[in-house]
């Protein structure tokens, strides 16, 4: 069915639906992810694709990637000489954050060292949480002007203050280029350029909330899935001793990982997929709508439904994986299944014209991270917890986090 909805009728099923919560700062009329897949968006995609997410941009500014991860290394470093525990879902997220604010603004938007990322990630995932939260204005318009649960006013707030956070980086690179002719060619700028050269296909408005959707999608679910890859290995010694072992040989013990070496480590990239596959990290991909009703596999599909793909029960379906609440990276050793949305039974992604547009980036950050952490470490779990013992439980929001965070102890090799 998912294929039917994303692939084979993938056009009726294009455009999204939109939940009352992102009417707040009308956000849903300059979004990426929640505008209709006419125009406007498919100029925001190509920007999207060409400046930021295109494999020359990613190999341009990979050097940044780099520093950040050894910046959480060093973190992680000087706990484990302090012999305290690291959050590591935490430290994941500031290490995100950051390397997304480096690509964008050229600049950190927290401190790596410390945990002053604190009130952005309760801030983004809010925003994940009032999103995500089954809300009574979809269900009955009518309450809109009342929003019973709040869900909208405190949304609002949330947004409001990621807004006032972009606006005041945006001022300030302007009042930059007017007194310097050329600076770095980041994001922020090439979005800039555009905007003077073509102003009716992006304005300031538009790279505001660019930065909202970039933001908000990409730090909270690198993050999860990084935590969540690190208990699913802190849970199996097995799967840590062979993915260790591969490291040391193809890198050597206690480097950190750089891009090019990941196509030298199958097993490493065969642990990504199966956390994705039993962890996605929006399980229920981002909702579509039909516009006009349309016929799926012998059902109607009424005008103006939401369709839901549910990607987290496809990765646990026992006809599609054997023991599929295993966490088994061997499975895909011999397999040439992938996440890049031409395989239905693994969509993390999603599929189709509306697949991620983050995929090329998640696919580098992810096991850069993950590789780094294992090879410059051993680690074990906080207080002396036996493995399997290991709270796996998930919260909702619209991503999966980690009900409790995963908090384990580096020590040095």
């Amino acid at each position: 069915m998912a294929k039917e909805v994303l692939q084979k009728q993938d056009l009726a099923f294009s455009s999204k639906h939109v939940p009352n919560a992102i009417h707040a700062h009308n956000h849903f009329q300059y979004s990426v992810v929640y505008l209709p897949a006419a125009s406007k968006w498919r100029s925001l995609r190509k920007v999207l694709n060409s400046n930021i997410f295109s494999g020359n941009r990613l190999d341009a500014n990979q050097y940044l990637r780099v520093r950040k991860v050894q910046e959480l290394i060093a973190y992680c470093r000087k706990s484990s000489q302090a012999g305290e525990t690291v959050d590591v879902g935490r430290a994941a997220f500031r290490t995100s954050l950051n390397l997304l604010s480096n690509t964008i603004f050229s600049k950190d938007l927290t401190d790596p060292f410390s945990d002053s990322a604190k009130e952005f990630k309760d801030l983004v995932w809010n925003i994940m949480v009032e999103a995500g939260k089954p809300n009574l204005v979809d269900f009955f318009p009518v309450l809109r002007k009342i929003d019973p649960q709040g869900i909208q006013r405190r949304m609002t707030i949330y947004l409001e203050k990621m807004i006032s956070i972009f606006d005041g980086l945006i001022n300030k690179r302007l009042h930059r280029r007017k007194s310097l002719k050329s600076g770095n060619s980041d994001v922020l700028d090439v979005l800039l350029d555009t905007s003077e050269e073509n102003p009716e296909e992006i304005d300031r408005v538009h790279i505001k909330h660019l930065c909202l959707d970039l933001f908000v999608a990409g730090t909270d679910t690198t993050s999860s899935t990084l935590e969540w890859a690190m208990a699913e290995t802190l849970r199996n010694p097995e799967t840590m001793k062979k993915a260790k072992a591969e490291l040391a040989e193809v890198i050597g013990k206690g480097k950190v990982l750089e891009e090019a070496d990941i196509s030298r480590l199958p097993y490493l990239r065969c642990m990504v997929k199966e956390t994705l596959r039993i962890h996605p990290s929006v399980p229920f991909l981002i909702p579509r709508r039909v516009e006009q009703e349309v016929e799926v596999s012998g059902y109607t599909v009424p005008t103006n439904s939401q369709v839901l793909v549910n990607a987290w029960a496809i990765g646990r379906d026992p006809t599609l994986w054997e023991k599929p609440l295993e966490f088994k990276p061997e499975r895909f050793m011999e397999s040439e299944m992938d996440v890049r949305g031409r395989d239905f039974e693994l969509i993390p992604f999603g599929a189709g014209r509306r697949i991620c547009p983050g995929l090329p980036l998640a696919i580098r950050m992810v096991p850069v991270i993950l590789g780094s952490l294992l090879n410059s470490f051993d680690w074990k779990l906080e207080g002396g917890i036996a493995p399997k013992e290991l709270d796996m439980e998930e919260k909702f929001g619209i991503t999966l986090q980690k009900a409790h965070p995963l908090r384990a102890v580096p020590t040095p090799l």
